[in-house]
């Protein structure tokens, strides 16, 4: 049995290999600041206190993490059927349009806990159908859920840019994005949480979205693996050719996965636009589609994992602006490469550790099995 297919411990598939991972990528990331002239010991502290060391820096955190929970979710969901989504930037693009038009639409006449059920709801239907055309693709015609989902990312963006130049834009005014949000439309704060600790958030923009996120990682989860449909999609995942002989309806499972993929992806909007700018902008999703592939991969998609690596990102994104203001010398560039050492060891190089695992606990496991 070769070393990808040989069966490790729990504890050492989604802990330790991850784990690994980081630390190999953070070695990696020191020599590279040492070459430079700079302490790599120094840049890390200043990382980790930027990110964890006040309530501003924790509260910029867990706003990140929220954007990767929601995309980390959304490439899981379609990963356990076999599915590789590329799409989630371009479904948070339109699901932003989704919660917006609710939230221009009832801002003015009822408060935000009224308005945000509809705006989930508008963010994720926004989202899913933007995925379903791709799904639709992939089920009946054949045609690869990776090729067509990154496409409609570029066709996405364009729709989204015409929408807010010509026809969401206010008259008058000079930038393209919607008009702000009255308090009706605007997610809460959650000062209150960290109050509880003991801190205050600040500036930091974290709201209500991240208790959503929250939510909907304990939703994924008896999703997929307490639920008959759930077992219909880990069996599409793992064989096809299997899960069709045994009567799983191959279009429909295909299809329906995608549109909750595409759902959660549009969720990840209601942060942003009703959590923190208070109005739909260009390019507000920002890379995080893109970021919750490597979130996703690196929590073993698993909700759990996944929540451990939106954090982890969550704290390279905000320590990483901490680090290029209090060293100049590492550059807003570098730290960029420090992100995309993780999601290389974290994704490409996945099974880096893997044989050598196997040589030290699979066969432990095997003679006991």
């Amino acid at each position: 049995m070769s070393a990808a297919n040989t069966p490790l411990p729990g504890w050492v598939t989604f802990f330790l290999m991850p784990l690994l991972n980081l630390v190999t990528a953070l070695l990696i990331s020191g020599l590279v600041i040492l070459m430079i002239g700079q302490n790599p010991l120094e840049a890390f502290g200043i990382l980790i206190n930027g990110a964890l060391g006040s309530g501003m820096g924790i509260g910029f955190t867990l706003f990140y993490a929220t954007n990767f929970i929601f995309t980390g979710l959304s490439v899981a969901m379609a990963y356990h059927a076999g599915l590789f989504n590329i799409g989630s930037e371009g479904q948070a693009y339109v699901g932003g349009l989704g919660c917006a038009l609710v939230a221009l639409a009832l801002d003015n006449y009822v408060p935000w806990y009224v308005t945000m059920p509809f705006a989930v709801l508008g963010a994720a239907l926004f989202g899913a159908a933007w995925a379903f055309i791709p799904a639709w693709l992939q089920a009946k015609r054949g045609s690869h859920i990776v090729i067509t989902t990154i496409m409609f990312n570029f066709i996405g963006a364009a729709l989204m840019v015409y929408l807010l130049v010509h026809v969401l834009k206010p008259a008058g005014a000079m930038s393209p994005e919607t008009r702000g949000f009255l308090p009706g439309g605007q997610l809460p704060s959650l000062n209150w949480l960290m109050a509880m600790f003991g801190s205050r958030l600040g500036p930091a923009p974290l709201n209500v979205s991240f208790i959503i996120a929250l939510v909907m990682c304990v939703g994924v989860w008896f999703l997929i693996w307490r639920t008959k449909f759930g077992y219909s999609v880990r069996a599409l995942g793992l064989s096809p050719s299997a899960a069709t002989y045994a009567g799983i309806p191959y279009a429909r499972t295909v299809i329906l996965t995608m549109l909750l993929s595409g759902g959660l992806a549009g969720m990840m909007a209601l942060n942003v636009v009703m959590g923190s700018a208070d109005r739909l902008q260009v390019e507000f999703v920002a890379g995080a589609g893109f970021v919750g592939i490597a979130v996703s991969l690196m929590g073993r998609n698993h909700p759990l994992g996944i929540v451990l690596a939106a954090i982890l990102f969550g704290i390279l994104y905000q320590g990483g602006a901490q680090v290029s203001f209090m060293m100049p010398q590492i550059t807003r560039d570098m730290i960029v490469m420090i992100q995309g050492l993780v999601i290389l060891f974290a994704g490409a190089l996945e099974f880096l550790y893997r044989p050598a695992l196997v040589r030290v606990f699979g066969r432990r496991q095997m003679a006991r099995a």
